[in-house]
């Protein structure tokens, strides 16, 4: 080290000289000390305050340029050095180099560079500022297409600079997709396949852009699901198709409630793509080798591949190709997992039939062909102690087939809802949620299950319990609409009475205070229908509910819907059989606010207000 310290001051003179050959010395003997401790040299580097000299050092006509760019890059490997080469300024010369001819050079700087920029806000702050990332694209572009190893090497280093600039910066890795280096990687995938370590560097530069909303535009403007899957074919290690599939996972992704509508179309044309390109029969063979395996490397390669395979069920027109009317052989095969002994199958087959089960036709075709039996079987293993996960991927697929009309009576009479009522034990929320919404379903339109359901004693007293589960908003709202839909498909006094005896009513009532006004629509029209059928059983729940002062909040609120204030006005009228609301009505002064509503813009409410208002002045 004393030798270094000996270098060190050598070079203080000789950069100011510029005596090549000396100066060559001095940085060869800096390369070997590196070399052989790096963090010891970068300390004394940095006491020297040599760093400041090196600036004047990085020169394009300089023979020694690449030399000074090495140890830059060698120097900045160590964390604490990253900050100092940017105060020293080194950024902005560093960047001027990268307009060399000189192959080596190029190397050096883009290595140098990337180090710089390593978890370095400074760093790449830095660079971004001088404009080094728009040189480094052009620079791919333009080198793209030559295969000779010393280029590839250089695609390498300068792949490598981008991502550490840009990683996990989302502002950054924007900049770089508006340069438009998705292509750019896209076609470089393509010609350098061949080239593991660019291969490599790929790879993770697409699974970091990939996760930004505005990368699917690009991404589905390109190749890539060809590229992509022509690699994975080509892989046979367990790390190397895990690096792909970390690609796949995002570019597969399904669509954000927040997407725009341009984004869900670029989202869906990938997963198109991804299709077309044979993805999918290269994850069934996956499936197909690793399903007997307990390895733990193959457990994984299973979950992932078959997790992928859903994710591509959710683009319409994939889910449509890979159906083919219930005859494909990827419908054929995913059918094939619900009965296995794999876990991982079964949640992976039950969610693809919910996915394949979005549309009126696949679910008639699917009912029709057994897989409801196929289901309940997989739903009856899972009673007892069942997989949550399973439990709710199977009843998210019942829920979806029970949409159609034509589907309501044959689930019916397979004994769905029999199957579906044995999870009523349940304690976990994303199960209630699932089961509450298959026999809402299944319920629509069907007078005699609405009321053999609405009879079930312990089924109504659950519900009640889950609609002050306030912890889970979902539940505690399908709670209150399976409540309803009771009362309005049935239309039954004894489901009522049952659900007044349950302590039903005063849910009903908050529920007619929602913010959903579909929410609120079913409540009214239920709360009407037990005013007109069953009005003496429910009075005292329905005055301790004050469901006559939310009433008149809802017609006095200008912001309520016209059907909100038609249905509330059809229920006043519904309720003066009683006499100890109808006196409530009377003391709060309804007529004003009913004859207001006489001249709305809307008919039915102008109608309904008037025969409300002839109603309420005979009575009073």
């Amino acid at each position: 080290m004393d030798n270094l310290s000996d270098t060190l001051k050598k070079l203080k003179i000789t950069a100011v000289d510029r005596t090549e050959d000396s100066l060559e010395g001095c940085l060869d003997c800096l390369l070997q000390a590196l070399a052989q401790n790096n963090m010891e040299t970068s300390e004394k580097i940095q006491g020297s305050g040599i760093l400041q000299l090196f600036a004047s050092l990085l020169i394009p006509q300089s023979a020694c340029t690449a030399k000074v760019a090495n140890i830059i890059a060698e120097v900045a490997k160590n964390e604490f050095m990253r900050i100092p080469c940017v105060d020293a300024g080194l950024i902005s010369p560093l960047v001027q180099l990268l307009n060399s001819k000189d192959q080596e050079v190029l190397l050096q700087t883009g290595r140098a560079l990337g180090n710089i920029c390593y978890d370095s806000h400074e760093g790449r702050s830095a660079v971004d500022q001088a404009g080094g990332a728009q040189i480094v694209i052009d620079h791919l572009r333009s080198l793209c297409s030559i295969t000779d190893p010393a280029n590839e090497k250089l695609l390498t280093v300068f792949c490598g600079m981008l991502m550490n600039y840009s990683n996990e910066n989302d502002s950054l890795q924007a900049q770089l997709i508006n340069m438009g280096v998705i292509p750019t990687l896209v076609k470089l995938l393509g010609i350098h396949c061949q080239n593991a370590a660019l291969t490599e560097m790929c790879l993770v530069a697409f699974g970091n852009l990939a996760e930004l909303e505005s990368s699917k535009e690009q991404f589905a403007s390109t190749n890539i699901a060809e590229e992509l899957v022509k690699l994975f074919k080509k892989q046979i290690e367990h790390d190397k198709r895990e690096m792909i599939f970390e690609v796949l996972a995002p570019l597969a992704e399904n669509a954000a409630v927040s997407d725009t509508f341009k984004t869900q179309l670029f989202k869906d044309a990938i997963k198109l793509q991804l299709v077309e390109a044979g993805l999918v029969e290269c994850l069934l063979e996956i499936v197909q080798q690793k399903v007997d395996s307990d390895k733990e490397d193959d457990i994984a390669e299973l979950k992932t591949a078959s997790d992928l395979m859903v994710l591509l069920l959710l683009g319409d027109e994939s889910m449509q190709k890979l159906f083919e009317g219930g005859k494909g052989n990827v419908f054929q095969r995913v059918l094939s997992w619900i009965p296995s002994n794999n876990h991982q199958l079964q949640l992976a087959g039950a969610l693809a039939i919910a996915n394949f089960a979005r549309n009126d036709g696949n679910c008639i075709h699917m009912v029709d062909n057994g897989i409801v039996e196929k289901l309940m079987d997989l739903l009856g293993r899972h009673v007892e102690e069942g997989n949550v996960t399973v439990q709710h991927a199977a009843l998210s697929a019942l829920r979806n087939l029970a949409i159609p009309v034509v589907n309501k009576a044959k689930m019916l009479s397979a004994g769905v809802t029999e199957a579906v009522l044995k999870f009523l034990k349940s304690e976990m929320p994303p199960v209630q949620f699932k089961l509450l919404g298959t026999l809402r379903m299944l319920i629509d339109a069907q007078a005699e299950a609405a009321e053999q359901l609405g009879k079930n004693v312990k089924l109504v007293e659950r519900l009640v319990e889950w609609c002050e589960a306030k912890d889970h908003a979902g539940v505690m709202g399908e709670s209150n609409r399976l409540l309803s839909a009771l009362i309005r498909h049935s239309k039954s006094k004894d489901v009522i009475k049952t659900i007044v005896q349950s302590g039903g009513i005063k849910h009903l009532v908050t529920m007619a205070t929602s913010e959903h006004v579909i929410m609120q629509n079913e409540a009214l029209v239920a709360l009407a229908l037990i005013a007109a059928l069953e009005l003496g059983t429910a009075e005292k729940d329905l005055e301790s509910a004050k469901l006559v002062q939310i009433l008149h909040k809802l017609l006095a609120d200008e912001r309520s819907a016209p059907e909100i204030k038609y249905n509330s006005m059809v229920l006043i009228c519904a309720l003066m059989g009683s006499e100890s609301l109808h006196k409530e009505v009377q003391d709060l002064a309804f007529l004003d606010v009913i004859s207001k509503l006489r001249s709305h813009e809307n008919k039915s409410v102008a109608q309904q207000a008037s025969l409300t208002e002839q109603r309420l002045t005979v009575e009073s």
